[in-house]
């Protein structure tokens, strides 16, 4: 049986048991520009071992983080507790907003599956959840744009990544759409480039 891991983000070491999604270059980009979290009403969905959620936390947010993954959820709440964060982080199992039926957030961060996947390869596990998005990329990204209205506080703002395999100009079109605001920045991979998105809702 595979062993956890530890992944280090600024010298602060996160576990990573074998179920759970190892965070990498889209996690790091979301992590470096968190922004200003102090008093904040946070959301992350698909937290996986928590590195997100626990970053925002010491930063003085009150954290809601969700995964569809229940091992993910078990590794980030020892994450927590290893920082010292547990009484500033709800975890709860659920997919996109489902946990959060009625809520609203000042930020909703969110590290989306984005690889085009089609039907007869997707395997569906959980950890494989964490990666597959349908044919087109964008069997999670179009719900997760479509709900974003209902659960962003006004003034509020989101925060996500998006492959360049998964058509970021129709994301940034449903954004314009709502009424959004949105800055982009960019990272080069060697077979993609990944796009940060920075969504304003204005007040």
């Amino acid at each position: 049986m595979d062993k956890p891991k530890a992944v280090f983000y600024r010298g602060a070491a996160f576990r990573v048991d074998p179920e759970v999604y190892e965070p990498a270059e889209d996690t790091f980009l979301l992590a470096d520009n968190l922004g200003e979290c102090l008093g904040k009403r946070v959301l992350e969905l698909g937290t996986g071992c928590g590195l997100i959620a626990i970053l925002a936390a010491k930063s003085g947010a009150q954290v809601v983080a969700t995964d569809v993954n229940q091992a993910a959820l078990k590794c980030a709440r020892t994450n927590a507790s290893a920082h010292g964060v547990t009484d500033c982080i709800d975890f709860r199992l659920g997919s996109l907003f489902e946990p959060v039926t009625e809520e609203r957030f000042d930020l909703v961060i969110f590290n989306p599956p984005y690889l085009p996947t089609e039907s007869k390869e997707a395997l569906g596990s959980p950890i494989d959840l964490a990666w597959e998005a349908g044919p087109k990329g964008r069997a999670v990204i179009d719900p997760f744009l479509g709900r974003l209205p209902n659960h962003l506080t006004n003034g509020g703002r989101a925060l996500f990544v998006q492959s360049s395999l998964s058509n970021v100009d129709k994301t940034l079109q449903k954004l314009r759409e709502h009424g959004f605001n949105v800055n982009i920045a960019r990272k080069k991979l060697s077979f993609e480039e990944l796009f940060l998105l920075r969504v304003y809702r204005p007040s």
